[in-house]
């Protein structure tokens, strides 16, 4: 809560959010203020000494931000109109009784609730005040379902006089010179009207979820004087830190659960519940992948697997800067990216997340998804973000037919990918059997950087490396002296393998039994017949070598082709490839 901050500034006990929202209001320049983010989340609300409570955004504002304004109001569609304190409702009743005599209408017996003729209201007592010399803050909530983002020829006649209204507030000279604050609280920036977020004269302030000085300061003020030892096994210091992601809402949920139910905070528990709290939180935007391996349960892909240990070694010590802003993983399919991109997450011990569906067929919902998946990752940090098929889920700069939305998505992405700010904090992994469809925004220098390819066992050595690999992983254990020589060399993927082991479990327990014989590997193998599709794979070799980054990664049989012999044999592969 910013402590950095020299002890005379008179703004240094305020979240650093609203220092920047005070400093805009003293400058004079701007009166409306968006406030997004974490808006849901508790604040410090008072200050006794060194003890802090907590409250939620609107008690924090009445309190502290404008604790000294005459009158602070509040307005949303759901509760109207009302004042913070008595005295205020008291004063804003008086002005609607003088409203009701001037234009003949009831309001202060029953105060409307629909913006049309609430904002009415609230510029009619705004302007008077302010004419008194008074000091003012407004507190809009949910100001997206006053003015919500769209085509505003789709808006409703309502929706756009409010719309029209808050913009003429922004900039209105009496607003502006006058004692008085206009706060719109909305959760995605992405949900309210661009006329009013990218307008100049309003002010974007936005409330990060908690980093791990303001964890740590919660968690002290929450325990309140009680040794952390009695109810959780994970010190202080290390609580606030494996909390990453967490608002001070889902913090307070942990630590009353465990205090009233007496279930001990320990590293599993905590682990499965903030996997809970976050997937809820992101409504199916993202999901969790436990990493149950390191890179050592890798089959093969031995330089490959060497590049990662080195960036694994580098994020241990905490020297980020030298991390790759992301990887793109390429190679055939059923070469194992996904497994190795996972395994990379367990060797280096932070979460691993995968991006889900976050489209909508709701203009702007797809944008407000987006946006909250940013902010989640820019608390959850470090995480590796792993976007499978990337070619085809992330869309390219130039699509259409959807109002321009997945070109706006796909600027978006583009742009945080590339933001240094988060190098080494957010690893993005971008895999792909044709990195050739991947547009060259997502895959330069300064986004995914490093450019990995992985490819079938070239080798007897390695197919029987891969093959005791999915033994592992498929439980499946079975005493064969040589696959490579059963699959008589034959470029067999990991899910080929993987097929052949589950079949020869079958074979068994049809059988009756439960441990399987070489002699069920062996009738498997005669009768299976992988997938063939030469030209699709020889595609996507080649596609792989051309951008790979590193020769070291390139067997020999593709390390010794000459660069336009692939990029002639490419178009060709793709000319067959189209005509069947």
């Amino acid at each position: 809560m910013a402590k950095t901050k020299k002890k005379d500034d008179p703004l240094a006990h305020l979240p650093e959010w609203a220092q920047k929202l005070a400093q805009k209001y003293y400058t004079r320049t701007v009166s409306t203020f968006l406030v997004y983010g974490a808006v849901r989340d508790l604040q410090p609300v008072s200050h006794e000494g060194d003890k802090v409570e907590f409250g939620p955004l609107k008690s924090f504002f009445q309190h502290e931000l404008f604790g000294g304004r005459d009158h602070v109001i509040f307005y949303d569609r759901s509760s109207g109109i009302r004042a913070a304190v008595p005295e205020s409702q008291q004063d804003l009743q008086r002005g609607l009784a003088g409203y009701d005599a001037m234009y003949g209408t009831d309001f202060a017996k029953t105060m409307p609730r629909d913006p049309g003729r609430a904002l009415q209201i609230l510029e009619n007592y705004l302007r008077m005040r302010l004419s008194d010399g008074k000091s003012l803050a407004l507190v809009i909530d949910f100001a997206e379902t006053l003015a919500p983002a769209g085509d505003l020829s789709h808006l409703s006649a309502e929706d756009r006089f409010v719309l029209a209204t808050l913009v003429k507030w922004a900039s209105d000279p009496q607003f502006l010179q006058g004692d008085l604050s206009i706060v719109l609280i909305v959760e995605n920036l992405a949900e309210i009207s661009p006329r009013l977020s990218r307008n100049p004269y309003v002010a974007n302030i936005e409330i990060l979820l908690p980093n791990e000085e303001d964890r740590l300061d919660f968690v002290k003020a929450k325990l309140d004087g009680k040794k952390l030892q009695t109810i959780s096994d994970v010190p202080l210091a290390a609580l606030a830190k494996m909390t990453a992601g967490l608002s001070r809402i889902n913090l307070d949920r942990v630590l009353t659960e465990a205090i009233e139910s007496g279930v001990r905070i320990t590293p599993e528990v905590l682990k499965d519940k903030k996997k809970e709290i976050i997937q809820a939180e992101c409504h199916g935007l993202l999901e969790f992948i436990e990493p149950p391996y390191g890179l050592d349960a890798v089959a093969g892909h031995g330089k490959a697997k060497s590049m990662l240990r080195n960036a694994a070694a580098a994020l241990k010590k905490g020297r980020i800067e030298v991390m790759p802003m992301g990887y793109l993983m390429s190679g055939p399919v059923g070469t194992g990216k996904t497994f190795m991109v996972t395994c990379f997450a367990g060797d280096i011990g932070v979460p691993c997340v995968k991006f889900l569906n976050f489209r909508s067929q709701w203009q702007g919902v797809t944008e407000a998804n987006l946006e909250k998946i940013f902010n989640l990752l820019k608390a959850l940090w470090p995480v590796a973000v792993m976007i499978d098929e990337a070619d085809a889920f992330l869309g390219n700069r130039d699509a259409s037919g959807d109002s321009g939305t997945s070109s706006r998505v796909f600027a978006s992405i583009a742009s945080f990918m590339g933001n240094t700010e988060f190098r080494g904090k957010i690893i993005w992994f971008l895999l792909t059997c044709r990195p050739d469809l991947l547009p060259i925004d997502l895959k330069r220098q300064g986004r995914a950087e490093e450019h990995l390819a992985l490819f079938y066992p070239q080798s007897d050595a390695e197919r029987d490396e891969l093959f005791k690999a999915m033994q592992k992983k498929t439980k499946v254990q079975v005493d064969v002296p040589s696959f490579a020589a059963l699959s008589k060399n034959l470029n067999f993927s990991g899910a080929d393998i993987e097929a052949v082991l589950v079949r020869s479990k079958f074979r068994a327990v049809t059988e009756g039994r439960e441990q399987v014989q070489a002699s069920d590997v062996e009738a498997v193998m005669k009768d299976f017949v992988p997938p063939s599709y030469p030209l699709e794979i020889e595609l996507q070799n080649l596609v792989a070598v051309q951008e790979c980054t590193s020769r070291e990664l390139l067997p020999e049989t593709f390390a010794k082709l000459e660069r336009d012999y692939i990029t002639r044999r490419v178009k060709e592969l793709k000319t067959l490839l189209a005509e069947q």
